[in-house]
This record gives structure tokens, sequence and C-alpha cells, in this order.
């Protein structure tokens, strides 16, 4: 297995900003939606690729579990919604495709993977399996639109390739099994 030093540092510095940047989020509906998380997770989509992204959004997710500011929900909503963007970035290398990822990963897919983790891990007897999506959906399309504005300005002042052909040069280290 290659080990992208760049990427891993990159994937590092993402995450402290997600940590950091926690406390900026709103209530909606019976969750408190966190649009950075989703700007993160389309940038490590398109800079990173699948198995960065979900790293980044695990460890994202439980730094924030441990410190107290984010819940159990942030796991299959921000890993979902990363993994997907990625994966859909990376057959088509097409900006959109890892937004519409993003979209469908956390707010469909993660807002419905909540649904057993509200009833079972979290006692919410309340959560139904459509509970989460629509607050999700609103998360991840303001992330998404916020993304859409950084990477726009990226790509059009040419920094977007500049960056990209950082990240994917950097020196590789083999890990031995």
């Amino acid at each position: 297995m290659r080990i992208n030093i760049r990427k891993l540092a990159l994937a590092g510095m993402m995450t402290a900003l997600g940590v950091c940047l926690s406390n900026f989020s709103f209530p909606v509906g019976v969750s408190r939606c966190f649009p950075i998380q989703h700007l993160l997770n389309v940038l490590s989509g398109v800079f990173l690729g699948p198995g960065y992204a979900l790293g980044f959004a695990f460890s994202t997710s439980l730094l924030r579990n441990l410190l107290g500011t984010g819940s159990l929900l942030a796991f299959p909503g921000s890993m979902v919604g990363a993994v997907l963007g990625a994966l859909l970035y990376q057959n088509t290398k097409k900006l959109w495709t890892a937004f519409a990822g993003e979209i469908m990963g956390t707010g469909i897919l993660g807002g419905m993977l909540c649904y057993p983790m509200a009833l079972l891990l979290m006692g919410n007897q309340e959560a139904a399996l459509f509970t989460y999506v629509i607050p999700f959906l609103i998360s991840s399309a303001g992330g998404c639109v916020l993304a859409g504005i950084l990477l726009g300005s990226l790509f059009q002042s040419g920094t977007f390739h500049y960056l990209k052909g950082i990240v994917e040069e950097s020196p590789k280290i083999e890990r031995k099994r």
C-alpha cells in the first residue's frame, strides 16, 4: 500500500479545520447543520480521493465527538458524503459530480443511515427513517454552495490545477504489511 504524504498532511489540515470550525453550525429541525463539514467533504473528494476523504471525515467526526462538539450522527452523514463525492469526481473529473455525491451521500443516504443510529445508539424513539434527510440536505447544500464558490475561484485563477498537481505528485512511501 502506498501512502501519499501530501494527501495525508492535507487530510490532517482539513481535519483540524473541521474540528476548529465545528462551532459554526445552526439548528434545522432535529439536528445541527454544519456546512463547513460539507465544504471540506467536497474539497477532500476533489483533492484527496475516496480513501483519504473517508479517513478525513471519520477523523473529524471522531474528534468532534470526543470534544463534545458533534454527535454520533456526524459519522454516517460526513463519511458517506465524502466517499460518494470522491468516487463520482474520481470517475468523471467533473466538479458538479463531487457536489452531487456530497448532497446525495450526506443528505439522503447519510440522513437515512442516521435513523438506526438515533434509534439504537442514542435512544431516540421518535426518529423515523427520513427524520434527518431534510436537515442533512439543507446542510450539505449550504456546504456545496460554499465549496462551489471556493473551487470556482480556484479554477478561474488557475490555482486549482496547480494545487491538484502538487497533491498528486507527492512523494509516496511504501508501507510493508
